[in-house]
């Protein structure tokens, strides 16, 4: 039997997604995102897992981005569509109530970064590259990497690595507010796997309200994000209860 393309492992409330095709730098192939989506919809179900973290097998990279040597491949236009619709990778991530923690480490371009994106923290090791050089081959960012980068760094900076494609060291990734932290390379496992099994001690009824209010709210105007947090609050209050 061929090995997973995403390796999957849970303990103590922590469900951890690894891609593993470290020869490729972890590139996404069309398997490993029907994969993918298999485990996080996994995560989605089981109430035993609180957070999940999201990792890149091998030494070299997180992510390097789409598996190029596919594109065209598909039988056709409408059939490749098809398939993206009724796998919606990026809106399962984007509707999970459950943390999400990215684990970056070396490259993390085009889709790895953007898969980074829709998660909701991202540590990175001190090794780690980010960028979207999509427009330095005649394409655009085509996994929401053109409306998540804004929502997470300063327009101009979204606009910079987007239209220039430049990736980033850990450092300015950092400084722009791209990744949460930055920890040495050797660290960033255990650094990760602290955080994740914190935030899974944590009532998840609770986290699950802040993920609905932080990505709901926001598109908002304030009168009626407030109402919807005061909604949200009572929700929650009534989980703690028992009620």
């Amino acid at each position: 039997m061929n090995e997973s393309l995403v390796l999957y492992d849970k303990s103590d409330g922590v469900a951890t997604l690894t891609l593993n095709r470290p020869g490729a730098l972890n590139a996404v192939s069309l398997a490993m995102r029907d994969e993918l989506w298999g485990m996080l919809l996994a995560v989605r179900d089981d109430p035993d897992v609180r957070v999940a973290v999201l990792c890149g097998a091998g030494e070299r990279g997180f992510c390097a981005g789409a598996d190029i040597t596919e594109f065209g491949s598909a039988p056709s236009i409408v059939e490749a569509r098809r398939a993206r619709h009724e796998r919606d990778l990026w809106g399962l991530m984007t509707d999970l109530e459950k943390p999400l923690i990215a684990a970056i480490h070396g490259w993390a371009l085009g889709a790895g970064c953007e898969m980074s994106l829709f998660c909701d923290l991202r540590i990175a090791a001190d090794d780690a590259r980010l960028g979207l050089p999509e427009v330095t081959l005649g394409y655009i960012p085509s996994a929401g990497g053109t409306q998540t980068l804004p929502r997470t760094v300063a327009g101009s900076d979204a606009m910079r690595m987007l239209i220039s494609g430049e990736h980033l060291g850990a450092a300015e990734a950092l400084r722009i507010g791209l990744v949460h932290r930055v920890v040495p390379r050797a660290a960033l496992d255990a650094e990760v796997m602290t955080l994740a099994r914190a935030i899974a001690q944590q009532p998840p009824a609770a986290s699950r309200a802040l993920k609905r209010i932080l990505r709901q709210g926001a598109d908002l105007p304030l009168v009626e994000a407030l109402a919807f947090e005061a909604r949200e609050v009572g929700v929650t209050l009534l989980s703690l209860t028992g009620l």
